[in-house]
């Protein structure tokens, strides 16, 4: 029976990301300007300088700009320059290296080229020189701190973004992998497929030779199934076309074919025996799927009670097959809190997630992976059915009883 599906469980992410900073951005401007407080205060306390109310809120103010360091780090930078500009010329500040110019610099550096940070780095050199009336402090050990400070910064902030390019290059490499070699196992299943069916071609078409002065029927029958199975090879093959995977091993006919929605059972049992209480439900009138399609869903089931007996922990699985009058539906979902301190490897950053996407999209369907509305984890694909399988079915139905 029809039901209707919840929505994706990402959605409330990627509404989280519409904002212009994240909490992370909102700790490093309240440290960093406690810090610059902090340090004014201290200053005033030791008698060196004696800070005015308006520059204690400008040492402040000049960490607001963080918030938006990591998307904008050039405009970032140059509001916390001119913020503390001003308050070097409004105010008698103790020559210093501010923490927030330090973090300016510091993300400058990390999320764009050094052609930019540089420039950026000695002009804030300069405003740390810079104090009340335009006077520039050019001492030894001002000019040290100015070039150790933007150095240090700048320096950090570089090898930090190299690092992180570099392993984002490293993950895009493994998924790119991860995905060829899922690749290649869906088309050697769909050589086992499509061979299955011309093996059975061959079969009714000697049988139908061998009748042909005999019954009749027995020939029409025969006739029929390789009717049938030449439709299913052809679609199959059209699809094995479609993936255009290239793969040198040499392929073994196999005796029976790749398992499919009839097996879900069994491997419902195997997860229970293996420690992950399992049940599986089927909804909507069961009929014969396309042998692809039928294979996909028993992958994708497969997978995910993998991926729940590895990250959920003590949990329930529960599996739910929908047949729909032009789809099937499958849902994985667990009730288990994960790893403690920590969210499951197999998200949906997941190489396991990566192969049941490819099997999805291969067919044109979709899936969705994350944490449930009620907790735990949930993988819901939807795979649609197309016209072949509708005028299979008719053809069935004319085949007189």
């Amino acid at each position: 029976m029809p039901t209707r599906q919840p929505p994706p469980p990402d959605a409330a992410p990627e509404q989280a990301e519409a904002l212009p900073w994240t909490r992370n951005d909102a700790l490093v401007v309240a440290g960093s300007a406690a810090l610059e407080l902090f340090s004014s205060t201290m200053n005033s306390l030791e008698g060196h300088t004696r800070i005015s109310v308006l520059g204690l809120l400008l040492g402040a103010a000049a960490a607001l700009p963080l918030l938006v360091r990591r998307r904008h780090p050039l405009g970032a930078a140059a509001a916390v320059l001119a913020v503390n500009l001003a308050l070097n010329l409004s105010s008698p500040v103790p020559n210093h290296y501010p923490s927030t110019m330090l973090v300016a610099l510091y993300a400058l550096a990390r999320y764009r080229p050094l052609a930019l940070a540089v420039p950026t780095g000695l002009a804030a050199g300069l405003v740390t020189l810079t104090g009340r009336g335009g006077r520039l402090d050019l001492s030894t050990d001002s000019l040290l701190a100015a070039l150790f400070g933007g150095a240090l910064a700048i320096g950090t902030g570089a090898l930090m973004g190299r690092w992180q390019r570099e392993v984002a290059a490293r993950r895009v490499l493994l998924a790119e992998r991860a995905v060829a070699e899922e690749r290649r196992r869906i088309a050697r299943e769909l050589h086992d497929i499509v061979a299955h069916h011309i093996t059975t071609m061959q079969l009714m078409a000697g049988g139908a030779r061998a009748n042909l002065g005999g019954d009749t029927e027995v020939v029409r029958e025969a006739l029929v199934t390789l009717e049938s199975s030449g439709r299913l090879a052809l679609r199959e093959m059209r699809q094995l076309l479609d993936v255009l995977r290239a793969d040198d091993e040499r392929e073994q006919t196999p005796a029976a074919p790749q398992p499919g929605t009839a097996d879900l059972e069994r491997i419902v049992g195997e997860s229970a025996l293996a420690g992950l209480p399992t049940e599986l439900t089927v909804h909507g009138t069961v009929r014969p799927l396309p042998p692809t399609t039928d294979l996909t869903v028993f992958r994708i089931v497969q997978e995910a009670l993998t991926n729940a007996r590895k990250h959920a922990g003590p949990a329930r699985a529960r599996v739910r097959l929908t047949y729909l009058p032009g789809a099937v539906t499958v849902e994985v979902s667990d009730d288990g809190a994960g790893p403690a301190g920590g969210g499951r490897p197999g998200g949906p950053a997941g190489y396991g997630l990566i192969g049941m996407r490819e099997r999805a999209a291969l067919h044109g369907g979709s899936l969705v992976a994350g944490p449930g509305a009620d907790g735990g984890f949930r993988v819901a694909a939807r795979l649609p059915l197309g016209p072949a399988e509708h005028v299979e079915s008719r053809h069935e139905e004319e085949q007189p009883a």
